[in-house]
């Protein structure tokens, strides 16, 4: 073999194989680039689907809170987004008519476009815009709110109606404003088969919320007599819950029933005044710490917790009032894990700026609990409550058929989470209910501590459903 030959013959080989292995090498860098090429698009285009999602989102936000601000408009078009967050947005806001109303929303980035959809509930007739309200929490089918009398007797409310289940109009009773029940309504026109949501307690936590726990503000009272009436357990008078008496021993025979201490707003510091005039000027007082000059912190604007029961009932008293020394607006909210009994007439010194939340909720420990109670079981003096009442479960009645309970007059709102149940008829008597709705809480014009989703000024609108929609 000739040897010139031979080495250019490995030469030309070797050639060979570095050109084929370059080749192989340049497919697969090429394949390699196209492969990475596809995965970053491929990842673009999955970080685009999600990204869009929340700028859908901003637009649904826009689209609610100028429902929420009560003058609901349109944002944006698909031809001329409102730009977000490195894409763009357009939403309508839609009146459906029947209380509720649609929020849509499209949002697009890099030719990727995803819609939303939310559909408010107004609950500008709910709760706090209601005289009388009753949730039906139970689900009884058979449930009325009833209102009837004839005459002189006859009920009358100035204020919207809701029942969670019918609503039952007879002989002269009259309602200004409007009837909503989730059931039947007879005797009076209204919008039938209609649902409001009931506030929220248990989520309000008072028990760790609330400004001043009654029980443990007692652990260091002492058991005196006093001129409101027998002895009772009292704190002193620059301590908040100095407005309470905890277990009287001139009114066991009332208390003897419940199993929870008794605490009786009336303060031990004031003069009892046996008048049976119904105004605030002839009225026991109650004076609330540190307002107007009084010893201690100040109790107005502040939320009191109590475990146990609550009583508005004095053998020698007719009226309690709120009263400041110094004219200063009272407000205060009590909370309790029991029941509410309200015997005597409870009064504002100003009507325009004072004000007083009763809120009874359920312990479950206890079966008869979230209760108001409304009469005074012996003799009937009960007339006219100022204040802004919730019962968890129910109103119900003490002897308000009895001769000085005939007519009963609220000046606020009487809300239940269940049913107002109150059994007005008895011995040939039809026992007058006048509630004359305080829209103060409603439309703004004050506020008072621990409420539950007050509406505050303009319709109150809530989230009933929300879902992804496809592109029209």
């Amino acid at each position: 073999m000739n040897l010139h030959t031979s080495n250019r013959s490995r030469r030309g080989g070797a050639l060979l194989v570095a050109l084929i292995a370059t080749l192989v090498l340049s497919g697969l860098a090429a394949a390699m680039l196209t492969v990475t090429g596809a995965f970053k698009a491929e990842h673009q285009a999955s970080s685009d689907h999600s990204r869009v999602l929340y700028v859908a989102e901003a637009g649904l936000s826009q689209g609610i809170s100028t429902l929420a601000a009560g003058a609901p408009q349109n944002s944006g078009t698909s031809a001329a987004p409102v730009a977000f967050s490195g894409g763009g947005y357009w939403c309508t806001v839609v009146d459906n008519g029947d209380g509720t109303a649609t929020v849509t929303s499209f949002g697009r980035i890099n030719g990727v476009t995803r819609g939303l959809e939310a559909v408010m509930r107004n609950n500008d007739e709910g709760v706090f815009a209601s005289a009388v309200f009753a949730g039906n929490s139970s689900g009884d089918p058979l449930y009325d709110l009833t209102f009837g009398g004839a005459g002189v007797q006859a009920d009358a409310v100035d204020g919207n109606i809701y029942s969670g289940g019918n609503v039952r109009v007879s002989g002269d009773a009259q309602v200004t404003g409007s009837i909503k029940a989730g059931g039947t309504i007879v005797g009076a026109t209204g919008k039938e088969g209609k649902t409001l949501p009931i506030p929220d307690m248990a989520g309000m936590n008072y028990a760790t919320s609330s400004d001043f726990d009654v029980a443990a503000l007692f652990s260091g009272a002492t058991f005196h007599s006093s001129g409101m009436g027998g002895k009772a357990w009292q704190v002193p008078e620059s301590n908040p819950a100095h407005i309470f008496r905890k277990n009287p021993d001139d009114r066991s025979s009332d208390t003897s029933r419940t199993s929870k201490d008794d605490y009786f707003l009336e303060d031990p510091y004031e003069s009892l005044s046996g008048s049976s005039t119904v105004d605030w000027n002839h009225s026991t007082r109650i004076s609330l710490s540190g307002v107007g000059g009084e010893p201690g912190v100040s109790a107005t604007n502040k939320v009191f917790y109590i475990d146990g029961n609550l009583w508005v009932h004095n053998r020698g008293a007719f009226s309690f009032a709120f009263v400041s020394p110094d004219g200063s607006p009272v407000r205060v909210t009590f909370v309790v894990k029991g029941n509410i009994y309200i015997s005597d007439n409870i009064l504002y010194q100003d009507k325009d700026r004072d004000a007083l939340a009763l809120i009874a909720i359920k312990d479950n420990l206890e079966t008869d609990s979230g209760n108001i109670y409304f009469g005074d079981p012996l003799f009937g003096t009960l007339e006219e409550m100022n204040a802004f009442m919730y019962a968890e479960n129910n109103f119900l009645d003490t002897n308000l058929s009895a001769t000085g309970s005939a007519k009963v007059k609220v000046v606020g709102n009487m809300t239940a989470g269940n049913q107002v149940k109150i059994n007005r008829d008895a011995g040939g008597q039809h026992s007058k209910l006048t509630v004359d709705f305080d829209p103060r809480l409603s439309n703004g014009n004050v506020s008072l501590p621990g409420i539950p989703q007050a509406a505050g000024a303009g319709p109150s609108w809530q989230l009933a459903s929300w879902r992804e929609i496809p592109l029209p």
